[in-house]
């Protein structure tokens, strides 16, 4: 009986796999065995955050940070507290970073006082007056127990931290939330929320506005998550 080409092509092939399997030391794993590994390996936040957070993004904001009142100075609104996203745009480009998303994201620094707290719910906030802005736009300190779930200013602002360095959507996902975790633990665990009205504060932190399929953008108030904060008399 003839023996085809082919087939002995594809014996001598498995002969060298197998050579170098032996020489090479390949192992055979079970689907069981490589699902194990995967989830051992399994993406950390925690471990990310830790990383990053001393090293890279608070010398970020400390380097990089705008001031508050002059960005907010260039966001010229109209009578019903909107801006056109065409003018927006401007405003970002030279003071922020803009995502894929469309979301406006800036760095800002600024001081001023506290004008009112609202600690009612877990999702606090004070209201500063900041020195050198007198316009309309209401500014707004996270300082409760907890930060918007959808809030990913600070890890948006800091512009190191890309989508294209994580395997999947939800590692992106999963250091916004670790971080403003941080937040809620490093920055804002001491701070005495009963006592902060007509306080002076001075802080740095970012803020986002959202603008995706829109065309006038709502910027009657913006909301900072701090990262760093001093209070004084």
């Amino acid at each position: 009986m003839k023996i085809k080409r082919s087939s002995i092509v594809i014996v001598l092939a498995a002969v060298v796999f197998l050579y170098f399997a032996i020489q090479h030391g390949f192992t055979i794993v079970t689907i069981e065995d490589a699902e194990s590994t995967i989830q051992n390996e399994a993406f950390d936040p925690v471990e990310y955050v830790d990383g990053i957070w001393e090293s890279q993004l608070i010398p970020t904001f400390e380097d990089g940070s705008v001031d508050l009142s002059t960005v907010l100075s260039k966001i010229e609104v109209d009578a019903e507290g909107t801006v056109l996203k065409e003018d927006l745009i401007m405003v970002t480009q030279l003071n922020g970073l803009i995502t894929v998303g469309e979301a406006h994201v800036y760095m800002v620094e600024g001081t001023g006082t506290v004008s009112s707290v609202d600690a009612e719910t877990s999702l606090g906030t004070a209201e500063v007056q900041i020195d050198g802005y007198d316009g309309p736009i209401k500014v707004l300190l996270y300082i409760g127990t907890r930060i918007p779930s959808d809030d990913t200013s600070v890890r948006d602002a800091v512009g190191f931290i890309k989508f294209d360095d994580f395997r999947e959507q939800t590692e992106y996902g999963k250091v916004a939330k670790e971080i403003n975790t941080r937040v809620i633990e490093v920055v804002l665990g001491d701070l005495d929320r009963d006592n902060l009205t007509g306080k002076t504060i001075s802080f740095t932190g970012a803020f986002i506005i959202r603008t995706f399929n829109l065309v006038n953008i709502d910027v009657t108030e913006i909301s900072i998550v701090p990262v760093e904060i001093e209070v004084g008399g």
